[in-house]
């Protein structure tokens, strides 16, 4: 893995451990209050493994770190990032990392999820953040670097506040129904926080 997915890896291990207790309160007003706890067993495991991650490609490195989660992250939040970072990894394989082949692995992530949840956008899910971001970077693949990392937190950010008037019908909160709407979606908002974290490290190596 190259020195800057060795910095991916410590940037989301460190949002998520900065950021668990918001996460949990979040999912304790529409789920299981577990989202925080779960995300930060998982991606201190992943960090763990960095050295190993190192000595890999960064296909192979986001497929491992993906299995890491599926198995040490409770819920669903554990097997819905597993599958996104598993079929980015596929999906790079030893390809070139340029922002095409990113771009193209983010999708076949974010489908990979939608798979997985039996879900899309509009459900008040993490896919109502990765689906538009997936589209921005579509749409924007052969801008310069630094507008395509601005425009895509805007995006991220956008969607996530969007969640608040949902009413989710996916999930522990679908139980809720109306009651779920003027909440923030926990998976939603830990969506935003790793790719916040991506695009600070992809823009320091700029």
């Amino acid at each position: 893995m190259t020195a800057v997915g060795a910095r991916l890896v410590a940037a989301a291990a460190d949002t998520i451990r900065t950021h668990a207790d918001e996460l949990t309160s979040l999912d304790r007003a529409i789920g299981d209050g577990d989202h925080g706890i779960n995300l930060r067993r998982g991606f201190d495991a992943v960090a763990d493994q960095s050295d190993e991650l190192d000595a890999m490609p960064l296909g192979g490195a986001l497929e491992k770190a993906g299995m890491t989660l599926v198995m040490k992250v409770g819920g669903a939040s554990g097997p819905l990032y597993g599958s996104l970072l598993m079929s980015m990894g596929k999906t790079l394989g030893d390809s070139p990392v340029t922002v095409a082949t990113l771009a193209e692995a983010f999708a076949s992530g974010v489908e990979k999820v939608k798979a997985r949840g039996r879900s899309d956008a509009g459900a008040k899910t993490m896919l109502d953040v990765l689906v538009p971001v997936r589209e921005s970077l579509a749409a924007n693949v052969d801008r310069p670097v630094p507008e395509i990392l601005a425009t895509v937190q805007e995006v991220a950010d956008t969607s996530l506040e969007a969640t608040r008037d949902m009413i989710a019908t996916k999930g522990r909160a679908s139980f809720l129904g109306p009651r779920s709407r003027g909440h923030l979606d926990p998976g939603a908002r830990s969506s935003v926080l790793l790719i916040r974290a991506v695009c600070a490290v992809v823009g320091e190596s700029e």
